[in-house]
């Protein structure tokens, strides 16, 4: 009787340290999380994206006004701090530098062609990192979505 009351004691020992084991195991990959949480979730991205692939191909003055308002509004955001948005062409800017305005020179109805392009390394791989714009020539046709996906 003495041996089986040691036993259930030894038993009861060894699935209370697996217990505190497994705890432990869960706070740490937790913590882990919240520290590797800077990267941002594919669905993150995607909507991050989606903000300015709407306005990618041949499109008119009026949308890329409105194009130009997204991304002085997402660059004006905390949040995209280290992810700003730069556009070349019209009213030329790079990342580096502020969009605080619509260029005065896009003309509501002419045609532009808009180009994004991807970042492709650090923590921002596969977000918009630049969006180019050009006159369309006049007299040609759409020719759809003008994006370079990572």
């Amino acid at each position: 009787m003495e041996n089986a009351s040691k036993a259930l004691i030894i038993a009861g020992a060894i699935l209370l340290s697996i217990l505190i084991i497994s705890l432990g195991i869960m706070i740490y990959n937790q913590a882990a999380g919240v520290v590797n949480n800077n990267a941002m979730s594919d669905a993150e991205k995607t909507s991050f994206n989606a903000k300015f692939e709407q306005y990618a191909g041949t499109v008119k003055g009026a949308q890329v006004r409105s194009l130009y308002q997204q991304v002085i509004t997402s660059n004006s955001d905390e949040k995209n701090e280290e992810r700003k948005v730069g556009i070349k062409g019209i009213g030329e800017s790079t990342v580096n530098e502020t969009i605080t305005q619509i260029p005065s020179n896009i003309k509501a109805a002419n045609t532009y062609i808009v180009e994004i392009t991807y970042s492709n390394q650090g923590k921002n791989k596969g977000l918009v990192s630049t969006i180019s714009i050009s006159n369309s020539s006049p007299g040609s046709s759409p020719s759809g979505d003008k994006t370079t996906n990572p």
